[in-house]
């Protein structure tokens, strides 16, 4: 039986793994991909972003299917062959697997890897890791999943270089290549913005090899192999319910805040830049999507990493009827209450609307 290649798309919090994926769908020679996506939070809205529906395989326009992870990621990939096999959905003959920007990748390596039923219809490709640019080097020196994401890749795709401009940045950038290599000297390095950029570049490997890594990375495989030793036991069959693969610290939290209510941009913004003054370095990512009083029948779409907001994107209509205000929040050490009554506060000062 012939394999499936799988690359496992990985990176921190507000990395671009969702904008490159959305990227990669509109390329003709993407088609035929099967894009499994995982989420950590209350609200898929990635899979808005990606054009996704609440199905949990889709076919896209382009030819590519979307997946979304229900449970296990090995049995999400079992059923996904099963039902290509079956004629069910087209037959893909790539899977791109984009991790949670909280998770460990040794675990979903390992699965990926050494699952016997798993290695009879797929091989792991290669490991693709986005950085960025901007608050990468921070994240690598305080979230320990975000060096082990660098660590392992075969590829590392650096983001948001454009915005590198300021000698501060520049020599932020070039520390953070620095901290890469020495992390990760055998992975090839590329420049989303480089003009001579090739999408193609992130898939040109033909099978993960774990001997090729470093020796932490090497301990790091071996610790989730113990681990699912221990765990099954020599009589018993493979659970593979431990592999968590939004494995993450007790003090980070996920959470959805929704108002009914229309904003004002203005109102809007000014509750953001506010936010990112008193509690930047805390908000981990936020990501949403916006019911405005300047166009209502167009959603705003906003996405943040700590102190750095990205420009807002408006989408044609809305992906759903409720047209609330959906903002997904991943903070380090600030509960839903607090970021509840932050905003409660603004609409209370605006005479209980945000205008």
């Amino acid at each position: 039986m012939e394999l499936i290649p799988v690359t496992l798309l990985t990176g921190f919090l507000g990395s671009g793994k969702s904008t490159l994926l959305t990227e990669l769908l509109q390329k003709l020679e993407f088609a035929n991909t099967a894009i499994v996506v995982n989420e950590f939070g209350e609200v898929g809205l990635d899979g808005i972003l990606i054009e996704h529906s609440k199905d949990q395989i889709v076919e896209m326009t382009s030819g590519c299917l979307c997946c979304t992870i229900r449970g296990d990621i090995r049995q999400t990939l079992l059923d996904l062959h099963s039902r290509r096999a079956s004629g069910d959905i087209p037959a893909f003959d790539r899977v791109i697997v984009e991790s949670t920007g909280l998770a460990d990748p040794a675990p979903v390596i390992h699965t990926l890897i050494s699952d016997p039923l798993l290695d009879r219809r797929y091989m792991l490709g290669g490991v693709v890791t986005t950085v960025d640019a901007l608050t990468g080097l921070a994240s690598i020196e305080i979230h320990k999943e975000c060096e082990k994401q660098a660590a392992v890749a075969d590829r590392i795709l650096i983001t948001k270089t454009d915005l590198a401009k300021s000698p501060d940045l520049k020599e932020s950038l070039c520390e953070l290549q620095a901290k890469l290599l020495a992390l990760n000297p055998t992975a090839i390095f590329l420049d989303r913005h480089n003009p001579a950029f090739d999408y193609n570049r992130l898939f040109d490997t033909s099978l993960f090899d774990p001997n090729t890594k470093s020796i932490n990375v090497r301990s790091w495989l071996n610790a989730e192999a113990s681990s699912d030793h221990h765990s099954h036991g020599h009589n018993q069959g493979h659970d593979h319910h431990h592999h968590d693969v939004t494995r993450h610290g007790s003090d980070i939290r996920s959470f959805t805040l929704t108002f009914d209510e229309p904003v004002t941009i203005e109102a809007f913004a000014s509750s953001l830049e506010a936010l990112s003054l008193t509690q930047g370095a805390s908000i981990l990512r936020i990501k949403g999507i916006v019911n405005t009083i300047d166009r209502p029948s167009m959603p705003l779409v906003i996405h943040g990493v700590q102190h750095v907001f990205h420009d807002p994107v408006w989408l044609d209509e809305w992906p759903d009827e409720d047209n609330q205000t959906k903002l997904v929040f991943i903070t380090k050490g600030i509960e839903r209450e607090t970021l509840d009554l932050f905003f409660k506060s603004w609409i209370t000062l605006s005479d209980g609307k945000w205008r």
